[in-house]
């Protein structure tokens, strides 16, 4: 059984599903829990192994959906002794009377990030962020672009607005647009507003021109008072230099100080005027 848990939770890092592992790391005397038992909790719902059943494994379950939530790890003391106080631990209605301890591992990428477009920005992006604990979806309507792309956890060959109907956007996922013109770009960030969809990020590689022609475009649709505090355009730090790598150091840059909360850094979308401010 353990084999299978393993191989589950291999298949669920490949198509970027978050999990909990709970594994039995100790246990005093009585209780149908055995060290080394293990079981893991999909954000999908699926459950596969065992931790000893009942009570136990019931709270194991909530404790794991819970730590899904928060992405984090734990580590809990249950007291199978029905009311019992046992020091550090948890009571459970459970009369074997021994104390069962487990730990639950969180499983999962850092964050999902989609890219819109397969150019060549795109493709250095992709480069740098493969690197790291991102799980990277790449979409773009032009097969030939698709099927010479690599690296990514998944290329869909789709159009851009209908892959956001079809499928949504992960909340709290990292969208970067890059499309080959600035239409499918609209497109792609107005279909996220129209279908309230909650990205952590959307970044839009543009010049201030192409800005302003957006923001009109697009308060003329949904109104002036629409949120776009997820909206950074132009994308990216302010490191300077226009080659693709470079911009992609930019980008990376700016995933990474927001992913982890960092602050002080110049984004590229405060370098515009004040009339076309967006947040």
């Amino acid at each position: 059984m353990d084999k299978d848990v393993f191989q589950t939770i291999a298949d669920h890092r490949r198509r970027g599903l978050d999990g909990v592992v709970v594994t039995v790391v100790a246990k005093e005397g009585e209780g149908p829990a055995e060290v080394g038992k293990k079981m893991v909790v999909c954000e999908t719902g699926e459950r596969l192994g065992t931790v000893g059943g009942g009570a136990l494994e019931l709270a194991a379950i909530r404790y794991a959906e819970t730590l899904l939530r928060e992405r984090r790890h734990g580590l809990q003391r249950y007291a199978l002794t029905d009311g019992k106080v046992v020091e550090d631990a948890k009571s459970l209605p459970m009369v074997c009377g021994g104390v069962v301890t487990l730990f639950f591992e969180f499983s999962g990428v850092a964050r999902h990030v989609y890219l819109f477009g397969a150019g060549h920005v795109s493709r250095a992006l992709a480069n740098v962020l493969k690197t790291m604990n991102f799980h990277l979806t790449v979409i773009d309507e032009r097969r030939a672009v698709v099927e010479a792309f690599a690296p990514a956890d998944r290329l869909v060959h789709r159009g851009f607005a209908d892959f956001i109907t079809d499928e949504g956007i992960r909340k709290d996922a990292f969208v970067v647009v890059c499309t080959p013109n600035h239409k499918s770009d609209y497109h792609v960030i107005n279909k996220i507003i129209e279908l309230k969809l909650e990205p952590a990020y959307v970044g839009m590689l543009c010049s201030p021109e192409k800005l302003a022609d957006y923001l009109e475009k697009t308060y003329a649709k949904f109104g002036n008072d629409i949120p776009l505090g997820f909206l950074y355009s132009p994308v990216g730090l302010d490191l300077g230099g226009g080659s693709p790598e470079e911009i992609a150091i930019s980008i990376t840059s700016e995933l990474l100080a927001l992913h982890h909360g960092k602050k002080g850094h110049r984004h590229m979308r405060e370098n515009i005027d004040d009339h076309h401010r967006y947040w």
